[in-house]
């Protein structure tokens, strides 16, 4: 087990995953825990809260954002009739 200012991550593997499915949801769910999931030895994948998945994709957005303000920042406004001409339309 991993204890991070609050955060908390277990390992457990795949087989012990199968047996207690319901508690590792539990966990991830209700108290906000991360397990990872392993496979001799190797990580897998995880169950997380879906807070952490919502927080990724905010994350994502933004960085989205900022790639594009930086495109527009390089190559400025594209004419529509260049991008009806390149995209073929």
């Amino acid at each position: 087990m991993y204890k991070k200012e609050g955060l908390i991550m277990t390992k457990v593997s795949t087989v012990e995953a199968r047996e207690r499915f319901s508690d590792i949801i539990n966990r991830a769910a209700y108290g906000k825990e991360r397990v990872v999931l392993t496979r001799r030895g190797k990580e897998l994948a995880a169950v997380v809260p879906i807070e952490d998945i919502k927080l990724l994709e905010e994350l994502e957005n933004l960085m989205d954002l900022e790639a594009a303000r930086q495109a527009l920042k390089e190559e400025g406004t594209i004419p529509w009739e260049r991008v009806k001409t390149e995209l073929g339309l």
